[in-house]
């Protein structure tokens, strides 16, 4: 069994307590009008070329793409989303209610109104989450899947029986305390909490805390509940884009590399011609960790 600790890790959002986990069924599609002008995200586009779109992760910067973009803005033209309420963002529509299915919605919504054809997305952690229900929901829309170190219900981390219904008083426990502890509670917590997520020390990593403290959180409270109780398991076997799954192992992670190799490799096994990859040397945050390993499967990805 994968410790509880990483679960909750993983999501950067309050101290680690101690879970027991449940599996839900992930969200009904949000109907959003499409527009060029989204009020759940801002987006910075750069480069022309194939397009590219990079969602990041729960309390995390567009910035932390920023390695990425540069990379592929010179053969791609690359659409960078910063979530509201995320790193200092104004929360706008995501301060209230729902935050993902929403998100989904209206990223969709960006696509289809900006003509974008069939667009690879790239989503890291809860963003690797909505890039599945994008696929999903919305695969016409989408040309191809990497996802980023996130599995299709982060309950598996408990073993495969593990259901929504286990998880979801935990869950709510868990947004109602950050929600209790209020902003400043929240942000003091955060560098504990992503000391665990990113491996190197230095700028980068330096500016992921930065951002996941300065996030706001009520819409950092909405969304990790969200994205404890989203299951897409039932999901997977209907989605037909191409798909690419990365995750990460590190010695220090006291996990045995064949544990995670179960884990993530299962996980995805019902995923049609899904390709599943380790990068090791790598916390969460991979592409702060390993950014050339994490650049080779990005370019891998693109060319298939």
């Amino acid at each position: 069994m994968i410790p509880p600790i990483r679960l909750f890790a993983l999501l950067a959002a309050i101290p680690v307590v101690q879970p027991i986990l449940a599996a839900p069924v992930h969200a009904a599609p949000a109907h959003v009008a499409p527009s060029a002008q989204p009020t759940r995200f801002s987006v910075s586009v750069m480069g022309s070329g194939p397009d590219v779109i990079l969602i990041p992760g729960l309390a995390s910067s567009a910035n932390v793409w920023n390695a990425t973009a540069a990379r592929l803005a010179k053969t791609h033209r690359v659409h960078v989303i910063q979530v509201a309420g995320f790193a200092g963002a104004p929360a706008g529509a995501n301060a209230e209610g729902p935050v993902i299915a929403p998100l989904v919605a209206e990223i969709d919504a960006y696509i289809v109104a900006n003509r974008l054809k069939a667009p690879a997305i790239i989503g890291h952690s809860m963003g690797g989450l909505i890039g599945l229900m994008l696929a999903a929901e919305h695969g016409a829309d989408v040309g191809r899947l990497m996802v980023v170190d996130a599995l299709p219900f982060f309950g598996m981390m408990q073993g495969p029986q593990a259901s929504v219904e286990n998880i979801r008083p935990q869950a709510a426990a868990m947004r109602d305390m950050i929600l209790k502890g209020g902003q400043e509670g929240y942000a003091a917590s955060e560098p504990q909490v992503m000391a665990r997520l990113v491996k190197s020390r230095g700028t980068e990593a330096d500016a992921a805390i930065k951002a996941a403290s300065a996030s706001d959180h009520r819409v950092v409270a909405a969304a990790m509940y969200e994205d404890l109780t989203i299951d897409m398991r039932p999901a997977l076997p209907g989605i037909r884009v191409p798909v690419t799954m990365v995750y990460a192992w590190d010695e220090g992670s006291g996990v045995p590399q064949a544990a995670f190799d179960a884990l993530y490799r299962g996980a995805y096994a019902p995923l049609p011609g899904a390709e599943v990859q380790r990068i090791d040397g790598a916390y969460h945050f991979i592409m702060i960790d390993q950014p050339d390993l994490f650049g080779q499967a990005v370019d891998r990805f693109l060319a298939g």
